[in-house]
Formats: structure tokens, sequence, C-alpha cells
């Protein structure tokens, strides 16, 4: 452990690369460049502990494992973080094999120094996250007390793990876990959002569809307004990083934290994103923005009094898109609504815990684009009770709703959800490998339903792509609504075929 030559920097966070591993070919031009939100988020509020810190996003700079390894211990920290959390809310599994690799080089370079991993999939799988990994030590949880009592006990020169809390470290041939952190209750005081100023904020673009018919893709952010969700649905592992907190808190298994940064907060961050950094488009990360009314209304009502310009997506649901919302969020600038449709048939999305009624469906989709606001519509094909007939009924119901963009995935039991429990209790096939859990990669696995297998689902996904986003109705909607050059971008699109080993 490094004695008396550390740097000015406590710790350093390093964000893994390999998005051509996540995304294959995709990850040139058509994919998002986004900002670490954890990352920067860990570093605000390590910062405001009194520690020193430092990130080095290796995916936004495309750096190779070994360089931002070189660049980390160059810094001489006390000790580094490999935050392992993925671009979508429910996906950081993906992100494993760089963060694994960051990990290896880390440790190659200077054998003595603490490497710490942290995030969704390794505090859903903690203790075979530190038998397998070469780091020193996990955080069971969300990791930010957890590092700041590390950074501590690492300061004294003689340090006692056995008051960090939600700490998994080894002990000779075993591993344990110390007593749970809570979670941080006042988001506004504690972590006043991202630490913008350490990252490289020219670096990152928007999605492709978030700027059809705009002049380009930058400069571009993502931030959280929320933190966790209520709703429980099966395939979801975003509450992972929070339940050993929940547990400390007294939360019933059954309930879901779900915290808040203040409007004033959100809007004098995304004041100084646009006054100072010319921020146009703006993804609100959370995993279901659209939700709570007094929040969104405020948060709305403040853009547009600020007169922010901003191009925003955000997530939404069917059944929380209340009265009155719309338009306020089309005034804010909220010009595109990602909304989790899933499947057509009723009886595929209750077995997963999504209830409501296509109609539902219809009548908030309509209401949103005739008030002027682009639609994402999210389908997921394999769900346990898919067959053919689900799925096709479900492909037909995205080509009749024909929204502006539409993201297919297949059916993954991510580490952290109720339905990765289900699948290993049930003894279900799962990727051999975390690279297998990206819904792009040449090895993604998704799950087999009860009437198809993997392959048969994985083919059927890649087809509806490209089916989708042929068709003739769907390219007469977008001629008319964003130009012949959008049109263009999205043949470039569907031109790049996804190389896939176990496709039927």
């Amino acid at each position: 452990m490094p004695g008396s030559g550390f740097g000015t920097i406590d710790l350093v966070l390093v964000n893994p690369g390999g998005r051509a591993r996540i995304y294959q070919s995709l990850a040139s031009e058509l994919t998002a460049v986004e900002p670490p939100v954890w990352a920067g988020l860990i570093a605000s509020f390590v910062r405001g502990k009194g520690h020193r810190v430092a990130i080095v996003d290796a995916n936004a700079e495309g750096l190779s494992p070994e360089e931002a390894a070189a660049r980390a211990v160059e810094m001489r920290p006390r000790l580094v973080a490999v935050p392992v959390y993925g671009h979508q809310p429910s996906a950081s599994t993906q992100v494993m094999p760089a963060a694994s690799a960051v990990v290896d080089a880390l440790k190659d370079a200077a054998p003595e120094l603490p490497v710490i991993m942290v995030g969704g999939h390794v505090a859903s799988l903690p203790q075979r996250t530190l038998a397998e990994e070469r780091c020193d030590f996990v955080a069971d949880g969300e990791g930010l007390y957890t590092l700041c009592d590390l950074l501590d006990a690492i300061a004294t020169g003689s340090p006692d793990y056995g008051k960090v809390r939600s700490l998994w470290l080894r002990e000779g041939p075993l591993a344990r876990c110390t007593a749970p952190a809570p979670l941080v209750q006042d988001l506004d005081a504690e972590m006043p959002g991202i630490a913008w100023d350490l990252l490289p904020m020219e670096r990152y673009r928007a999605h492709n569809w978030h700027c059809f018919g705009e002049p380009t893709r930058t400069p571009y952010v993502s931030l959280y307004t929320t933190l966790g969700c209520p709703y429980k649905c099966s395939f979801c592992c975003i509450q992972a990083p929070f339940k050993s907190g929940e547990a400390a808190a007294g939360y019933k298994p059954s309930v879901n934290s779900y915290r808040f940064w203040s409007p004033a907060r959100v809007l004098d961050d995304l004041t100084m994103l646009v006054e100072k950094y010319g921020v146009r488009h703006v993804k609100f990360a959370d995993e279901l923005f659209v939700l709570n009314a007094r929040h969104v209304n405020a948060l709305c009502d403040g853009i547009v009094e600020r007169r922010l310009p901003l191009n925003i997506w955000a997530y939404a649901r069917v059944d929380t898109v209340r009265d009155g919302m719309i338009e306020k969020l089309l005034r804010a600038g909220v010009n595109w609504l990602a909304f989790g449709i899933e499947a057509a048939s009723e009886k595929v999305r209750d077995d997963v815990d999504k209830g409501f009624g296509d109609e539902l469906v219809w009548k908030t989709l309509e209401r949103s684009r005739a008030a002027g606001i682009r639609v994402i519509g999210n389908y997921i094909f394999g769900l346990p009770e898919d067959d053919f007939e689900t799925m096709q009924k479900t492909l037909d119901m995205a080509l009749e709703l024909n929204c502006e963009f539409a993201n297919f995935y297949c059916a993954m039991a991510y580490p952290g959800s109720s339905l990765y429990e289900r699948a290993v209790a049930e003894r279900w096939p799962l990727p051999e490998s975390w690279g297998g859990y990206s819904q792009h990669s040449v090895d993604t696995l998704p799950l087999p339903t009860r009437h198809l297998s993997a392959g048969e689902v994985l083919r059927f996904r890649d087809d509806a792509f490209q089916s989708y986003f042929q068709s003739p109705r769907y390219k007469q909607m977008i001629i008319a609504t964003f130009g012949e050059a959008t049109l263009r971008e999205i043949e470039s699109m569907t031109a790049l075929r996804l190389e896939r080993r176990f496709a039927a």
C-alpha cells in the first residue's frame, strides 16, 4: 500500500471504456457518448466530505485500460474506484468486461494501490465480484459512505476496515461484509449534482435520434433529478445499489426508495450548464422522470421562467403522464419521451409486473404526439410468456404506433433484478460472460421463453429492427417530420448489421 508517496489526489474514479465491444459498429457515430453520471455524483459527494478527487473518463477519451490505469497511477492517489454503471439505467453488467480490464491494468501497473469496484452490477453480486476480480474491495450498496470511510481508514496508515461501512473485503481465504451504510437522504446538501468541472465536457454527444432535425449533437449532458423508482418491473435492476441502504434505513423489502433533488438545485445546475458550457441537449436519466407531478411541474415551470433553450428527453410510463403535464413538458423543451411499452400482450406484460392496458398506451401516445412531443417506444421480445404470435403482436403494435423512434430489446435477466433471481432458481441458461448481457454485443444471449429458444428470440428482435426502420410508413413520417437528411441517417443505421454468435 502506498506510503509517503501520495500525490495531491485522494480518490481517482476511472470510468471504463469498451463502447466498441458493447455496441459493435454502432459505437462509431450513432451512439451517444454519455457523461459518467455516477462517477460525477460520487466525486461530488466525496469532495463535499473534504477529499480531493479526480475522474479519468476512459469511455469519452477513448483510452485503453492501460492508458487509463497509467493516468490514474500517475496521480499517486490513496485509492482508485472503478464505477460499474451502464448508459442505460438497467444495464450496468455490460460494462463489467471493460471494468475488469481496467482493474487488471491498475494492478499490473501498481499492485500496492488499493482498488475498489462500485456500482449496480457489483452491488448485485458483491461476493462474486470480489472472488472473480483483482480489486481489493467491493462496495455493497451505492458506495458513497463506503468510499469516504475507506479513504479515512487508509489515511490513518493502519486502516481498520471493520469500521468502513458496506465494504466487502478478503480475510484470508474468506470474504466478509461490514455493517451496511445508510442511503444519502439530503441530496441537495451532500451530493449537489455532478462534478462537471472534473469531466471532459467537450467530448459528450447526444443520441442520433435525440437530435433529429438539429444541426449538431453537442454540447450534451445527462443527469438525474431523482434516484430510484417505486415500481417493481421484474426485468429491471435499477434498485440494486440501494437495497442494503434501504434495509439499514428500515425499509420493508417490498418498498423501493425514491429520492429527489429539489427543483431549485436541478435548475441551478441546468442554468450553469447552459451559461458555462453552452449545453442544449439534455437527458434526464431518471429511471422514471415523469412520475411525481409536483416535481415535474416545478422543473418545467423553472426552465420556462429561466428561458433555458434546451432539447430534453426523459423516461415516462403511459400511466404516469397526467392531465396538464404534456403541454408543460413541451414548453420546457422536453421534446422526446421514452415510454416502456414492452409488449402488446397483456398476459406477457402482467407476468413481469408491467400492468396497464392497450387502450392507455394508445391514448397517452396520441396525446403526447398531438401536442408535439416525439415518442420513443421501447419494446421487449422474449419475456417469459412470449411466443412467436405474441412477439409478432408486439411488432405489429410498434408498426401501427409508428413512433418517431423505437428501441427493440431482448429480455435479459440482469443481475440485481427479480428476473435474474427467477432465472437462477429455474436454471434458465444465462450468458457465459458479462459481455453477453449487452443487447448489441456479438455474444449477447437473451433469455429463452417457455416456448422459444434464446436464438429464436434474438433473430426475431434483429429482424423486427429492420422491419420497423425500413417500413415505408415510418420513412414517410420521418421525411414529413424531419426531412430527407434524417431519413438518410436512418438508412445508414439500418445498413449496419450486428454480428450475432447465438442467433437462430
